[in-house]
This record gives structure tokens, sequence and C-alpha cells, in this order.
């Protein structure tokens, strides 16, 4: 189920009979027609599974399921929102960033470590995100929320992306990601540029780029 852009903080999205849709508990701004909301456990097809998952990865942001037949408007502190909708891969996206998503979609957890070894565990040191991140994985749509608005870079092979741990959003794709460092003598000595991490992205994809670096 697509979402329609009301305005850059704000998306509706249509609530069909016999489909469900997932969003952040108390992300519910407005909706037409009759719709219900319950607290999910399990949130999405992952199952207990995924559920146990995410608690485990401190990952388990509160869900909600909505039903019925209407449309619902979602919006959450004035972030800025940004719709990905996918075809059959995977989404990888912080859990507290997620805004809504369509029930179709497999929702489960993965450890970054995986994806960079140390390296990767060292990027949920520093960005104070975790060492674990969320995963979407199939054919729907997703809200994801944002300060300032959101950029898509392209990943290839032949040129990798480099982000500001803070500004990073979710990537899809065969990526690779891994914590880069350029501290210097200026940043021993504080006359650095502040930019002493970079979380670099390689392989094939697409990642999502906050405007601002700061923390939802």
């Amino acid at each position: 189920m697509p979402f329609t852009r009301i305005n850059s903080k704000m998306v509706e999205a249509p609530i069909i009979p016999g489909r469900r849709m997932f969003s952040q508990r108390g992300a519910m701004l407005a909706y037409r027609g009759s719709v219900s909301f319950t607290p999910s456990i399990t949130g999405g097809q992952g199952g207990a599974t995924a559920m146990i998952g995410r608690r485990l990865a401190n990952e388990a942001t509160p869900l909600m399921t909505v039903e019925g037949d209407g449309s619902v408007m979602f919006g959450h502190g004035g972030h800025h929102i940004h719709t990905v909708d996918l075809t059959g891969e995977t989404l990888y996206v912080e859990a507290d960033r997620l805004l809504a998503f369509d029930g179709s979609l497999r929702q489960g957890t993965m450890f970054m470590g995986s994806q960079g070894g140390v390296m990767g565990v060292l990027r949920g040191q520093v960005t104070g995100q975790g060492l674990f991140t969320t995963t979407l994985q199939g054919k729907g749509s997703v809200a994801v929320m944002a300060h300032g608005g959101v950029v898509e870079l392209p990943i290839t092979p032949q040129r990798p992306v480099h982000v500001d741990p803070q500004a990073y959003v979710a990537h899809r794709g065969e990526v690779r990601n891994k914590l880069t460092t350029a501290i210097g003598w200026r940043e021993m000595v504080g006359r650095g540029s502040g930019e002493g991490f970079q979380l670099e992205l390689s392989g094939q994809g697409t990642v999502y780029v906050q405007a601002s670096e700061e923390k939802l």
C-alpha cells in the first residue's frame, strides 16, 4: 500500500480490508473510515522469533497494528518523512526511524557486526544506535523519519559512499558497511574538523542520508 505525501511531515496510507499495516505507537494523526488500532506484539511477518530478537537487540520500538477500511494520516514529532518502495529487496533501518510500513513486509533484526566485523560493532558504539538494525524484506512501502529531509545516494562497486554515522538513516541492496577513522594529530590536539569517524558503505545499492546530524 503506497503512501501519499501530504506535506514533508505527514503521509497518508489507504487501509484495505484484509490487509494490515504497522506504525509506531502514537504516529496516527487522523483517519477516515472504519479503522482500528491495536498494540502489536510481534510487529510484522517475522513472528515471535523476530520479536524476541528485536527485544534482545533493544530494537523493540513499540508498534501498533492498523486494520479496517479507510485511510490514515501518519506523522511523528514534526520529523520529515521519506517513503521507500521495496520490490523484493531488504531495507536496513534503525528501529526508531520507522514511522509505518506494510504488513506484507517481513521484519527482523541483523547484527551489524556481520557487515564489517569488528568495525561493524564499533559502528554501534559510536552512533549510539546499538549493535543491531531492523530489516524489512519483501514487496511493500515503508515510511521513515529524519531530521531536515532525506537524500538518496547511489552506492556502486567503483564508488563507495562515506556518511557521518549520525546522518545515516537506512540503506538497501548488496551493501557492506564499516566504520573508518580519519583521526590525525589535529584531532588529538582538538583542532580537527570534528569528522573523525565515517560510515563507509560499499557494494551495490542505495543509502538514505538525513540533512542533519541530530538523532531522533
